[in-house]
C-alpha cells in the first residue's frame, strides 16, 4: 500500500476532492507548506520537553533530530508539546499526588493530537517515568504507526570515588537524620549525585520502561539504555525516525506489535534486568489500552520463570550506562531468547522479528564486564517482582524480593494515614527493627494517585533499618526503592480494603517465600471493624486530582480511567 493511498483511508476529510478541501490546506499553507506536501505523510512529534527536571531537559535535541529524519525520510514533521511531572523533585510533597495522574493526561494528549489532526503516524520523545507509560498508552490508543524514543539516562555523579544517583540523596538523609553523615558531607552528596541531564541512573522506573518498550519492540535495539549527552542519542532519534517512515508504508501498526506474548517479552525482561514495582501498574494500563487480556496475575507466572540476570541499582551495583555498556538489552533478550524465554517470532517496528534483530547478537555475555549474567550464573533463579495475596491483599500486591537477607517478617502495625506522619517517625527515631509501618489512603482513589514512598523507605535504609523494618501501603514506590516492602495493596484504604481496618500494634506478616500478605485478626473482628468504618471524604472536589479520584480503577487492574465496570451508558 502505498502512502497516498494509507493518507486518503487515515485523512478522508481532508484528503477529499475540491473546493470543500481548501480550508484545511489554508491551515497548512499558512505554516510554510507547499503544493506537493500534501501527499506526503503527516508525521506527530510528541514532544516531553520541559525544563521543569533533567529527565526531560536534554530532549530538545533529540526531538530536532527526530524532525530532521522525518522530513529526509519524506514525511511531514507535526510538533506537540506533553506535560511532565517530575517525581523525583515532587517526592514527599503534596506534588506527588499528581505523577500518576501526569500518565494519563500525556496519554490523552497523544491521543487527542493524533486522532485530532488524522495523524499518519506518530514519534512519541519522552524522559520522565510518566513520559514512557503515557506515551505507549497514546501511541496504543490512536493505533496508528508510530515509535517511542527514550530520552536516555544520565551519567552519575561522583563523591568519595563511588558512583552517586538521585537514590544516593534519599539514603543520605536518612543516614544524616540517624546521626552517620554530617550536614556537610550529605550537601555534598546533594550537589554531585545528578551531574547534568538524562533520567534517574539505575534501574528505577523511567530505564525499566525503556528497556520494557525496546523488548516490546516499539522502540529501536540498544536505545532504551543510551545516556542523554551522548551524541548516539540524538543519531538513535533520528534513525527512529526513518524508520517509523517506512512502518507507515507498511502500514504496521502498534498493535500488530503489542500482542500477548510481546507484552510476555517485555514482562520478561523487566524481569532479567531488576525493574521497577511500577512496572507492574504500568503494564496493566498498557495491555488495557492495546485490548490485550493481561492480568496482574500474569506478572507472577512470568516471575517464576524468568531468573535475575543483571546485577542493577537499587538492589545491585551497576547503573544503566554500565548495562549499555556490557552489550544493552539485546544482549539480555538474546540469552533469554536462547534459553526459551522469549517469543522469537514478534514482529518489531523495524520490520523484523525480535528472532532477526537478534541475529547477531553474540549467545553469551562478554567475559570482561560484571552486569549481565548468564543463566548458569544467574543473580536469583527467579524474578524479583512478586504478588502477593492474603487477607489484606485479595486482589494483589506487589513486593521486590530481591536483595533481602530474608523477605519474611512478622511484626506490629504502625499504622499512619499519610505519608508525611510516616516519615517524620522515622527521622524522630520512633520507629524500630521488627515493626511493619503501615502507610494507607494513598491508593488511586485515596492519594488521589498513588503517590510514591521513596522518602520513607530512603529514610528507613539510611537508618539501617532496610532489612528489619516492614512497610505496606496502597501507595507506590520509586524505581529507586528497596528493602521489606509491599505496596499497590488492593483493594485500597478508601474503598473499604482491609487494609483500612488495621489497627496499631496489630500482626501482619509479609512473606514472600509464601507470597502471602497477611493480617493476624480473625474475620469475626474484621466483620466488627468493618461494621464501625466510615469511608472518608474525598480528598478534593474539583480539577485533575478530583476526577483521576472518581475515574481510577484498583492498582490490580493498572489504576486506568476509562474501566468502566458496571456502569451503563
Amino acid at each position: 500500500m502505498d502512502i497516498k493511498t494509507i493518507q486518503i483511508n487515515r485523512r478522508s476529510a481532508q484528503i477529499t476532492q475540491g473546493k470543500s478541501r481548501a480550508p484545511n490546506r489554508s491551515m497548512y499553507y499558512a505554516m510554510g507548506y507547499q503544493e506537493g506536501d500534501f501527499n506526503k505523510p503527516m508525521v506527530g512529534v510528541a514532544n516531553g520537553h520541559s525544563t521543569i527536571t533533567p529527565c526531560n531537559s536534554g530532549l530538545q535535541k533529540l526531538a530536532d533530530a527526530a524532525i530532521e529524519g522525518i522530513e529526509e525520510a519524506g514525511g511531514n514533521a507535526q510538533v506537540f508539546g506533553t506535560p511532565t511531572i517530575s517525581d523525583g523533585m515532587a517526592m514527599g510533597t503534596e506534588g506527588m499526588k499528581y505523577s500518576l495522574v501526569s500518565r494519563e493526561v500525556i496519554a490523552d494528549c497523544v491521543e487527542t493530537c493524533v486522532q485530532g489532526q488524522w495523524m499518519d503516524g506518530v514519534l512519541v520523545v519522552g524522559g520522565c517515568d510518566k513520559n514512557m507509560p503515557g506515551g505507549m498508552m497514546g501511541i496504543l490508543r490512536a493505533n496508528v504507526p508510530a515509535i517511542y524514543v527514550y530520552g536516555g539516562t544520565i551519567l552519575p555523579g561522583r563523591h568519595n570515588g563511588q558512583d552517586l544517583n538521585i537514590v544516593s540523596v534519599f539514603e543520605a538523609v536518612g543516614q544524616n537524620s540517624a546521626g552517620k553523615m554530617s550536614d556537610a558531607e550529605l550537601k555534598e552528596i546533594e550537589q554531585k549525585a545528578i551531574p547534568g541531564t538524562g533520567s534517574c541512573g539505575g534501574m528505577y522506573t523511567a530505564n525499566t520502561m525503556s528497556s520494557a518498550f525496546e523488548a516490546l519492540g516499539m522502540s529501536l535495539p540498544f536505545s532504551s539504555t543510551m545516556a542523554n549527552p551522548h551524541d548516539e542519542t540524538q543519531n538513535s532519534a533520528k534513525a527512529s525516525a526513518k524508520v517509523l517512515i517506512e512502518a507507515i508504508k507498511k502500514d504496521l501498526k502498534p498493535r500488530d506489535i503489542v500482542t500477548r506474548e510481546s507484552i510476555e517479552n517485555a514482562v520478561s525482561v523487566i524481569m532479567a534486568i531488576g525493574g521497577s514495582t511500577n512496572a507492574v501498574l504500568h503494564f496493566l494500563a498498557i495491555a488495557h489500552a492495546a485490548e490485550v487480556p493481561w492480568s496482574i496475575d500474569d506478572f507472577e507466572r512470568i516471575r517464576t520463570r524468568v531468573p535475575v540476570l543483571c546485577d542493577l541499582k537499587p538492589s545491585g551495583q551497576f547503573l544503566a550506562v554500565d548495562l549499555h555498556r556490557a552489550g544493552g538489552i539485546p544482549q539480555v533478550m538474546k540469552v533469554l531468547l536462547n534459553a526459551g524465554l522469549l517469543h522469537g517470532e514478534c514482529m518489531t517496528i523495524t520490520g523484523k522479528t525480535v528472532a532477526e534483530n537478534l541475529k547477531d547478537i553474540p549467545d553469551a555475555p562478554r567475559a570482561d564486564q560484571h552486569v549481565i549474567r548468564t543463566l548458569a550464573t544467574a543473580l536469583y533463579p527467579q524474578g524479583h517482582l512478586a504478588i502477593l495475596k492474603g487477607n489484606l491483599s485479595p486482589e494483589g500486591a506487589v513486593a521486590k524480593i530481591t536483595g533481602l537477607k530474608n523477605p519474611v517478617i512478622t511484626g506490629p502495625a504502625r499504622v499512619f494515614d499519610d505519608e508525611q506522619s510516616a516519615l517524620a517517625a522515622i527521622l524522630a527515631g520512633r520507629i524500630v527493627a521488627g515493626d511493619v509501618m503501615v502507610l494507607r489512603y494513598l491508593g488511586p482513589k485515596g492519594g488521589p494517585g498513588m503517590p510514591e514512598m521513596l522518602a520513607p523507605t530512603g529514610a528507613l535504609i539510611g537508618a539501617g533499618l532496610g532489612e528489619s523494618v516492614g512497610l505496606i501501603t496502597d501507595g507506590r514506590f520509586s524505581g529507586g526503592t528497596w528493602g521489606m516492602v509491599v505496596g499497590h495493596v488492593a483493594p485500597e484504604a478508601s474503598v473499604g480494603g482491609n487494609i483500612a481496618l488495621i489497627h496499631e500494634g496489630d500482626a501482619i506478616t509479609i512473606d514472600a517465600h509464601q507470597l502471602l500478605l497477611e493480617l493476624k485478626v480473625s474475620e469475626e473482628e474484621l466483620a466488627k471493624r468493618r461494621a464501625q468504618w466510615v469511608a472518608p471524604a474525598p480528598r478534593y472536589t474539583r480539577g485533575v486530582l478530583a476526577k483521576f479520584a472518581y475515574n481510577a480503577s484498583s492498582a490490580s487492574s493498572g489504576a486506568v480511567l476509562d474501566l468502566f465496570e458496571g456502569r451503563h451508558y
